[in-house]
Parts: structure tokens; sequence; C-alpha cells
């Protein structure tokens, strides 16, 4: 959907410019390539009708201000809304309760109920300072028990057993009890899915909510199921009070729609959002924030709170020290890509970039270069620590048995090599104050624009 209706509102500013104000004739152009964008990205008929008419209504006559044309500021009126769609702001988990806090888990199977419940455990744990317990009542398809075990376990939360040969009510019942003789702030509680919707399963997940008074009980949906999941959302609104909804599978190949719709159609806030499938891929849904992606105004503030988790504020200040004593060596190349990879990778990075950043890149093969740097990272592990410290002792017997370890040729330690050197060369130029001739050069004859020649 980003990608969708980004383009065709970037064709229209372009096209709408020098124009006064919005009018009924240039805003039908606007909002014909809104609603196609919106229908493409397989959101639900009604929640588009509803979306076009209020931004028609918020758009006619307004005045175009300062230096704006009127699709730069329709494109404002279009942000707004999909954000009011999407609910305004962030909506965070009530826990005020008296402990344990239950938050009952639904939705179909496949939505990816189980590994959110472990990443919700994550968040808690690591955020909110819980003490988290989990349990499946889901006793019909088989290994999820296992499954909630193992990924619990990644959390770092505890996990209450349970057998396939247990019903669901008394499962919950002894869990909810362990959590209170135990003194766990949340429970949290994986419950059974199905491929479609069915009374037998409605029924249970009503019997659990009955059993277990929850605080919060949160709608699990896949972001890649599109009309699909406005069916799914009426039956579990009907059947459930629902307090919130959670988007899996956003980082996916997916057109975005049930992100509009699901909001809409259960009137639920969005609480949470899964962008990765690491276990901690999981963050608080901003509608704002999450509008300005959907129109390719990238998101800036999540990056840099990748950042912020992703560097360690330590290793940056030796790092910045030793590139100015000249002690720059493979060994804090090698930190640099770990880094990388904790901040998602490139395209994890280049996803929260606006879209006129990432278009200068739309060329560049993002999945090699990402393989690429993992086999960078083998080369430089497959050496000894005195070959990291002192690379200039890698000759060619040493370049054979680096190439052996990491499983490529030793072409490709001879390139690792060069562009080592190639950064050194930089880190040199950085620390000698010759900074301002090396961008010079970097940028033709003419040097950056505005950088004195």
């Amino acid at each position: 959907m980003a990608s969708t209706l980004s383009d065709r509102l970037s064709r229209l500013v372009k096209t709408m410019r020098g124009q006064a104000r919005i009018t009924e004739s240039n805003v039908q152009d606007m909002l014909r390539e809104v609603r196609m964008a919106l229908l493409e990205a397989d959101v639900a008929l009604p929640v588009v009708r509803d979306f076009v008419a209020r931004v028609k209504e918020k758009s006619l006559g307004q005045e175009v201000v300062g230096s704006l044309n009127p699709g730069q500021a329709l494109v404002g009126i279009v942000h707004r809304e999909l954000a009011a769609t999407m609910g305004e702001g962030v909506a965070d988990l009530n826990l005020a309760a008296q402990p344990p806090a239950v938050i009952l888990m639904a939705g179909l199977q496949g939505a990816g109920k189980t590994t959110t419940t472990a990443k919700l455990a994550r968040h808690l744990i690591t955020k909110r300072k819980k003490k988290v317990l989990t349990v499946s009542a889901d006793v019909y398809r088989p290994a999820a028990i296992e499954q909630l075990k193992t990924v619990t376990a990644q959390a770092g939360a505890e996990w209450f057993p349970s057998n396939p040969e247990q019903k669901p009510h008394d499962i919950a019942l002894a869990a909810l009890d362990h959590a209170r003789r135990h003194y766990f702030d949340v429970l949290l509680v994986d419950t059974a899915g199905r491929l479609g919707i069915d009374e037998v399963l409605m029924r249970e997940i009503r019997d659990l909510h009955e059993t277990l008074k929850p605080v919060e009980t949160l709608f699990v949906v896949d972001a890649m199921q599109g009309q699909d999941a406005v069916n799914t959302a009426k039956a579990f609104k009907e059947a459930l009070p629902l307090t919130g909804v959670v988007l899996t599978k956003l980082d996916g190949d997916s057109r975005g729609g049930a992100a509009l719709s699901v909001r809409q159609i259960t009137g639920a806030p969005i609480k949470f959002a899964g962008i990765s499938e690491k276990i901690d891929g999981l963050e608080i849904f901003d509608a704002e924030r999450h509008a300005g992606r959907v129109l390719g105004m990238g998101d800036i503030v999540a990056l840099v709170e990748q950042v912020q988790q992703g560097v360690d504020v330590g290793d940056a200040q030796k790092l910045a020290e030793k590139v100015k004593s000249g002690g720059f060596d493979l060994n804090d190349f090698l930190m640099q890509i770990s880094q990388m990879k904790k901040m998602g990778g490139l395209a994890g990075l280049m996803d929260k970039l606006p879209s006129q950043l990432t278009a200068k890149a739309a060329g560049a093969d993002l999945g090699k270069a990402e393989r690429d740097v993992k086999r960078m990272e083998g080369i430089i592990c497959s050496m000894t620590p005195l070959e990291r410290r002192k690379p200039d002792l890698i000759k060619a017997a040493r370049k054979r048995r680096i190439a052996a370890g990491a499983g490529v040729q030793v072409q490709e330690v001879n390139r690792l090599l060069n562009q080592f050197e190639q950064m050194q060369g930089m880190m040199k130029k950085m620390k000698g104050g010759g900074l301002m001739k090396m961008m010079k050069r970097m940028g033709g004859a003419g040097g950056f624009p505005g950088m004195p020649r």
C-alpha cells in the first residue's frame, strides 16, 4: 500500500502545481487515485467510501497556505485522515488491575498468535519491567504448546505447562491460580485458532473470557489477509469485547489494507504491530507515524529509536577514540556490521526513510547487499584475533586458510581487505582534517552544492 499510494499522490502533486485552491474539479482526480490505491491495498469498500468522503469534505475550498500547492495540501489532509482511520495517537495496554493482569490473545490459526504472545511478553519484561507468565490453551494444533514453550524461553518469560488431554477451561484456571500464588504481574493466554470462523471456536473463547475476566482481549490479525480480515474482525467483535488489535507481518509483502479496515470494523484501537520475525520485533502502534510510512514520508522517529537501541554508546565512544588515534582495525569493522544487524539490517533501516531517499537506492539489490554483509562477517570471523588486529599479516597462505574457513573464494577475502584499506584511508583523512577535501573529491570536480571551492 505504501509504495502504491505514495507513488500515485506524488504524481498528482506535480500535476496540480500552480493552482491557488482545492476545487471540485482538481480534487476529483486526487480522490480517484486515493480510492484506487486503497482498493488495490485490499481496504474494505465501506472503509474506502467513508475515508474518501471525509477527505473530500475537509478539502473542498481550502486555501493553499504559503508555498504549498493544492496537491501538497491534499496530501496533508489524507495524512491526517489516514491517522484518524487507524486511531488517533498511541493506545497502550491497560494493566491497572489486581495482579495478575490477564491478557487474552484471540485470532485465526496462522495469524501469528503464539509468536505474538512471546513478543508481547518480551515487550512487557523489557519496557514495563513486569514478571510475565504465558500459557497455551490451544489443545488442537500439533506442537502449539511446545512452540509457546520455546518462544517464551527466548522472550525471557516463564511458561506454564499444559497438555492436549486437558480442557482449555481447566488450563486457564490452573494457570491463573499459579500466577496468583507466584506473584506474576501479567498472565498471557494463547488460545486456539481455526482456519475459518466456526461456532465451536467462538463458544470456547467466550468461555475462556468469562472464566479469566481479562483486562485486555487482543485480536491478532495477519496484515496480509486483506479483505478477509474484515469478516474475521466482525465475527470476533460480535463474540468478544475486544480491547485492542495486534497487526502481524507488517514487514511482509502485504498490501496493508487490514491496518485501515480492522480499526474501523472492530472499533478497537490498534495497539501493536509485528515488524519482524525476531522476538523483539513488536512495536507500539502509532497511527500518525504509520500514516507517514504509508504516504512515503518515512518514520524518522522510529529510525532514531532503532539506532538508540542498536548502538552501544560506550562502544561508539571507544570507536571514536580509536579513529582519532588511527587504530581502526577489523575488530571494529566487525562491530559495525554487528550493530547494523541489531538495527534490522539495511532493509529495516531503508523501510523507515522517506520515499524520496529510498527512491535513489531503488536500483540497488538490498538482498544482495545483505548477503554481502553476511559474507564479510563470515570472513572476518574466520581470522585469528591477531589477524584482525594486524591485517597486514594476511598473505597468500593465510588468505587461503581464511577463505576455506568462511566457505568463499580467495578473491572474496582480497575484496574485503581492499574495502577495509579504503575505509582505513577515509578514517585517516577524517582524523587529519582532510574531510572537506575528501568530500570535494567524492562530489566530483565541482564539489558538493554550497561547499567552498
